[in-house]
């Protein structure tokens, strides 16, 4: 990650575009909540409902499987992101379609099914804007709700003239806009096969709910003869009647409106005095180490989280560096608690640290995920496994070195005359000690120690006895 977040500092145009664009996006929620009373009404309710469902996940779900079957929607169950990409390839080769376009889906960026199918030899079209540039241009999403917020219209322009040499240059946003709006027409009049994700799950009825701002999902959702959904297992909500405040908070903490544009809520494929919709609808449940997140009774509440983006539009450390300098799917506070869950702490460890622990994650987050607790409890968990813990990787990050300096840091200062002799023993040696002193002092300047300390020049003073 250092790498990366080297690169990521050094870009000085991505991080004016960032910054603008995410300071838009801190004052509009602001603006969307302004009663704080009604705001932390929200939040609690919010939280509840999610800590309810995660409460009662296993019977939500195969009550989700039965209503979802009983409606026409034939249900997969996908351990492994492998188990995934099979089955969609699978529904793909059955319906002999040789393209497949997509809804905006941060569950198909962990798949990495456009990779995948594109492999099998199967075109895979993003259809979300966003989506689209960043698939142009070879990247992977920068943030979680806009994309290619990273980018602005020169980018854009520039990127879209090396795609389509014929198409006019232009850097106007609504002509760039109408250029991909034809381009996509024609890619949704000949789709066999539309993948969606899911915002929310409703077990009560069988309910996929999906909320979007283009129209591209309800696009990619009716006029496919296939619809196939993919989801985390944890999206799953108990009743229908939860659903509203859950949009409420999601909409607003991630761009500041009341609404979507767009909000989906899709029950079973076409019926007969239909006329639109898929004939066929698949829902595939990821788990991808969810049930082992599920199954650690203070990580589980990463599960709580409902993909709005306010922890990343209110991260000092996203704000500066932006997406791609994390180099994993799900970046920002909520990236860094939950990717080492998902891939371990021994492949990203890194994560657990990019953070300043200031709170703000934890402050704006609309369903009171405590972000900063569970980063501690990770680099805990780095270093030192917790007795019954199933992190995976834990332990990874503990080095001797460290253990050996903490070990000796707690037995100096475990006696009085002990401290005493090594603090006086670095004041007197304050300058021999080294400037540089690990990754550190990268960043930092190594404090000397003072040439007197506290005992000694209470002492002076006369404050000895006192």
């Amino acid at each position: 990650m250092r790498a990366h977040a080297a690169a990521a500092l050094g870009n000085e145009r991505v991080r004016t575009n960032i910054r603008r664009a995410l300071d838009g996006l801190v004052v509009k929620r602001r603006a969307a909540f302004p009663d704080g009373d009604e705001l932390a009404h929200l939040q609690e309710q919010g939280r509840a409902i999610r800590a309810h469902a995660l409460s009662q996940l296993p019977e939500l779900l195969e009550e989700l499987e039965r209503n979802c079957i009983a409606n026409g929607i034939q249900v997969h169950w996908a351990e492994t992101c492998d188990d995934a990409n099979g089955i969609i390839l699978d529904i793909l080769r059955r319906k002999d379609a040789r393209m497949l376009i997509k809804g905006k889906s941060m569950v198909s960026e962990e798949l990495g099914v456009n990779a995948y199918l594109e492999g099998h030899e199967i075109e895979v079209v993003e259809t979300d804007l966003g989506e689209l540039i960043v698939q142009l241009a070879g990247e992977r999403p920068f943030h979680i709700i806009a994309p290619a917020i990273h980018k602005d219209r020169r980018n854009i322009a520039e990127l879209f003239k090396a795609r389509f040499p014929d198409i006019p240059y232009s850097e106007d946003a609504e002509e760039l806009t109408a250029v991909a709006r034809c381009l996509l027409r024609e890619r949704f009049r000949g789709a066999i096969a539309g993948l969606t994700g899911v915002n929310f799950a409703v077990a009560e009825t069988g309910t996929l709910a999906l909320v979007e701002n283009e129209g591209n999902g309800r696009m990619c959702t009716t006029a496919p003869d296939v619809h196939i959904a993919v989801t985390g297992i944890e999206k799953v909500v108990a009743r229908l009647d939860q659903l509203p405040p859950l949009l409420t908070l999601l909409t607003r903490s991630a761009t500041g409106q009341p609404i979507t544009t767009y909000v989906n809520m899709i029950s079973s494929p076409r019926r007969e005095d239909e006329l639109d919709g898929p004939n066929e609808m698949h829902l595939i449940l990821l788990d991808n180490g969810r049930s082992r997140i599920f199954a650690d009774p203070e990580l589980s509440a990463t599960l709580h989280c409902i993909r709005c983006g306010a922890c990343m539009n209110h991260c000092p450390v996203y704000t500066r560096l932006g997406g791609h300098a994390y180099g994993t799917v799900y970046p920002g506070p909520i990236g860094s608690i939950l990717e080492p869950q998902i891939q371990g702490l021994d492949a990203v460890g890194e994560l657990v640290d990019a953070s300043s622990l200031c709170g703000a994650c934890a402050e704006v987050c609309p369903v009171g995920i405590p972000i900063p607790g569970l980063l501690n409890r990770l680099r805990a968990e780095g270093v030192r496994a917790e007795p019954g813990s199933k992190v995976r990787g834990r332990g990874s990050r503990r080095r001797s070195k460290h253990a050996l300096i903490w070990w000796l840091w707690v037995w100096f200062h475990a006696d009085p005359d002990r401290y005493g002799l090594m603090s006086g023993l670095l004041a007197r040696l304050r300058f021999l000690l080294p400037r540089r002193f690990s990754s550190w002092t990268r960043t930092r300047v190594f404090p000397r120690p003072a040439p007197k300390n506290l005992h000694r020049l209470a002492q002076e003073e006369g404050f000895a006895d006192e």
